[in-house]
C-alpha cells in the first residue's frame, strides 16, 4: 500500500463518519433547549427567594432595633412595625402584605425583645417551573435591652 491510497482510505472513513452524524446538533439542541429553559427558570425563582429573604432579615432587624429603643414595652410593637414597612415597601411587589410579631414578654432591663417578621412571597410568574401561588419568608431578629437603661 503506497502513502497516497492510505491518506486516501482514512480521508475517506473521516467524511463517512461525518456524513452520518448531519443533524445530530440540531437534535441535542431540541431535546436540551427545554431543560435549559427550566435550570433558568429554577434559578430565577431561588434567587427571587433569596433576595426577598435578605429583605425581610434586613426589616426584622431594623424592627428590633426600634423596638429595644422605645422607652417601654407598650410602645414596642409600634414601634417595630414604623420600622418594618419601609424597610419592606420599597419593593412592593416582593412583599406585598407583610406580618409583624413582637415579643415583649422579656422587655426589662438586661432582657430581651424579639420581632419576627412573616412575609408571602407571590410567584404567580414562575408557575411554569410549578414555582405558582406564593413563598412564605419567615425572619426573626431578637436583641438584649440595655441593662442600665431605666424601662418605664
Amino acid at each position: 500500500m503506497t502513502v497516497e491510497s492510505c491518506s486516501a482510505s482514512r480521508t475517506a472513513g473521516r467524511h463517512g463518519r461525518l456524513r452520518d452524524q448531519r443533524g445530530s446538533l440540531a437534535v441535542e439542541l431540541v431535546v436540551l433547549s427545554p431543560i435549559i429553559v427550566l435550570f433558568g427558570l429554577v434559578g430565577l425563582g431561588l434567587g427571587r427567594y433569596e433576595v426577598v429573604r435578605s429583605q425581610v432579615v434586613d426589616a426584622a432587624h431594623s424592627g428590633a432595633e426600634a423596638a429595644a429603643a422605645t422607652p417601654d414595652g407598650a410602645n414596642a410593637p409600634a414601634a417595630a412595625v414604623a420600622a418594618v414597612l419601609p424597610a419592606l415597601q420599597q419593593d412592593q411587589h416582593d412583599c406585598p402584605d407583610p406580618q409583624v410579631m413582637t415579643d415583649t414578654s422579656a422587655f426589662r432591663p438586661g432582657g430581651s425583645v424579639e420581632v419576627t417578621v412573616v412575609c408571602a412571597v407571590p410567584t404567580s410568574e414562575l408557575s411554569l417551573v410549578g414555582l405558582g401561588g406564593s413563598l412564605t419568608v419567615v425572619a426573626a431578629s431578637s436583641l438584649p435591652i440595655d441593662t442600665y437603661r431605666s424601662v418605664g
